[in-house]
């Protein structure tokens, strides 16, 4: 049993549902390090383009997921950190402005302003899950990251606030709480995985963290070290699967089978003479088929997603300015030939991020594209750990004064988006 703080992460995703439990130390509050316990993970049930479909099923997957990661780790964790994506995420810019009563900006005119930004009026049917202040502005000087200390007479901020549907939020947090378990908090997934795989430097230079899941693929554009935009398409490594089983004429499990041992992203990459074996069936004896075929509907299939994600991003305004390229995680981030595909495609930089940086432990275990976003979510947990720590050294406050503090250190984990 170890005498470090325990956090315990949940990533549900339409293909597997994985949880991690890790200990929390390194340099606090700063840069506080996992050391990983323990990793389960399972198919997932019950989920569908990450919305819950079924929550008896997704409850049976939450379970086995946790129960696997404690049994290794010896630590049976009662929260979780829980990711949370698909296409009821929404994003949207905020301002908030106020004047300044003394000469010299104080901390408690960034805590005013950022609550005025912050009072935007959500929908009934949504909930704030992020407020992520982008950059204020003192009288007529702008980009400005933190003001503190500057002299002027008016503060201004830009906010970024990023909601989600309150349905599927309250059904996630119901499997969870019927797998036996407590959400500590919602974060969601690409800015989790960003915290896993993403450098300042990337985010500085402007950089498209693109994660691919089997229901959806979720991208977050990142420029001068803040988030930038969010967007979902409604297409993952599933509607690969599914092309696979209409092309070819086999079943699902044939296809994800097949597309694990042999699929290939990228058409150029495969030779046309090499010829796969096709898994016999009640209606088809043993066959054969080109490879190239294969990797053909693959292809196209994925061209089509990130020419997608390349329009979008030309919407939102920053083509041409992501000096640091593209990233690549989750689950298809794995498929050979995707990286060459999008390089391709988007004409830019890319590689695949795998979590490991400020990890120990079972770190081999995590190594793969596809545990990006539980990694992330530990150290968001991490991070989180190591600030109420600071707080809980602080004796002195009491009431307001705490709870002002935790809304600072709220602010602060914001801030790393």
């Amino acid at each position: 049993m170890t005498s470090e703080p325990i956090v315990a992460a949940l990533d549900i995703g339409t293909a597997y549902t994985t949880a991690i439990v890790a200990a929390v130390h390194g340099d606090w509050p700063r840069t506080p390090t996992l050391r990983v316990l323990g990793v389960g993970s399972t198919r997932t049930m019950g989920l569908r383009r990450g919305i819950v479909s079924d929550i008896e099923e997704a409850t049976r997957s939450i379970r086995k997921a946790v129960e696997e990661a404690s049994r290794v780790a010896g630590v049976t964790p009662d929260s979780l950190y829980v990711g949370i994506a698909g296409e009821h995420v929404r994003a949207m810019c905020s301002t908030g402005v106020v004047a300044i009563s003394g000469h010299e900006i104080m901390r408690t005119d960034v805590d005013r302003v950022n609550e005025v930004a912050r009072a935007m009026a959500i929908p009934q049917d949504r909930e704030l899950l992020h407020a992520i202040p982008q950059e204020y502005r003192v009288d007529k000087t702008d980009g400005i990251r933190d003001p503190v200390g500057m002299i002027g007479t008016r503060l201004e901020t830009e906010m970024y606030l990023v909601t989600i549907g309150s349905s599927p939020a309250m059904n996630l947090r119901k499997s969870i709480e019927r797998a036996g378990y407590k959400t500590r908090e919602l974060v969601l997934e690409p800015l989790a995985s960003a915290l896993a795989v993403l450098t300042e430097e990337e985010k500085e230079l402007g950089v498209i963290l693109l994660e691919l899941g089997a229901g959806t693929t979720d991208l977050a554009v990142f420029h001068e070290g803040k988030i930038r935009h969010l967007g979902t398409i409604p297409y993952g490594g599933n509607a690969v699967t599914s092309d696979l089983v209409q092309g070819l004429g086999i079943t699902n499990s044939d296809a994800e089978q097949l597309k694990e041992a042999y699929g290939c992203a990228y058409e150029p990459m495969v030779d046309a003479e090499q010829v796969i074996a096709m898994p016999a069936s009640a209606s088809h004896a043993e066959r054969h088929i080109s490879r190239e075929l294969m990797s053909h509907i693959i292809h196209q299939r994925m061209d089509e997603i990130f020419d997608k994600v390349q329009r979008e991003v030309q919407t939102a305004g920053f083509a041409g300015r992501l000096n640091a390229g593209v990233v690549l995680t989750g689950g298809g981030a794995a498929l050979e030939g995707v990286s060459e595909l999008a390089a391709d495609v988007f004409g830019l930089g890319v590689r695949v991020g795998i979590p490991g940086d400020n990890v120990g432990g079972l770190v081999e275990q995590i190594a793969e594209p596809r545990f990006s976003t539980a990694v992330g979510l530990a150290l968001y947990g991490a991070h989180r750990v190591a600030l109420g720590g600071v707080i809980a050294r602080r004796p002195s406050l009491t009431g307001a004064g705490v709870d002002k503090l935790a809304a600072r250190v709220k602010m602060w984990l914001q801030d790393w988006f």
